[in-house]
């Protein structure tokens, strides 16, 4: 498959699971929740979703609720997109922001220091 098809398609489901989170009625699955990106594997069989939450006491008890939820989402997900599979949804913690704020800070240091 092309890449271009392939990064469609992660928008796309990127796209839908950002609404779908939404309507989980998990109590885990609470608060201020982004799915920052979606990789899937070339056969459409599983994907990578990466998520960012803004409470980080609770992103652990988040991730479990999306865990548990998997399979609703993957039902909807089949519902909304006409894919030849629906992907089954593996969660993944997405701690870019918090790494690029770390290094912009560390940069700021050694500006602060010359």
């Amino acid at each position: 498959m092309s890449a271009t098809r392939m990064g469609r398609i992660n928008e796309e489901i990127q796209r839908v699971l950002s609404e779908l989170i939404r309507t989980v009625k998990d109590p885990r699955v609470h608060g201020l929740i982004s799915v920052t990106g979606v990789d899937t594997t070339a056969d459409l069989k599983y994907a990578k979703v990466y998520i960012s939450v803004l409470d980080k006491s609770g992103a652990d008890e988040v991730l479990k609720g999306l865990k548990s939820a998997a399979g609703y989402l993957r039902r909807e997900l089949g519902r909304e997109l006409s894919l030849r599979a629906t992907p089954e949804l593996t969660f993944v913690r997405d701690d870019s922001m918090d790494r690029g704020a770390h290094i912009h800070q560390i940069l700021e240091g050694l500006e602060n220091k010359e």
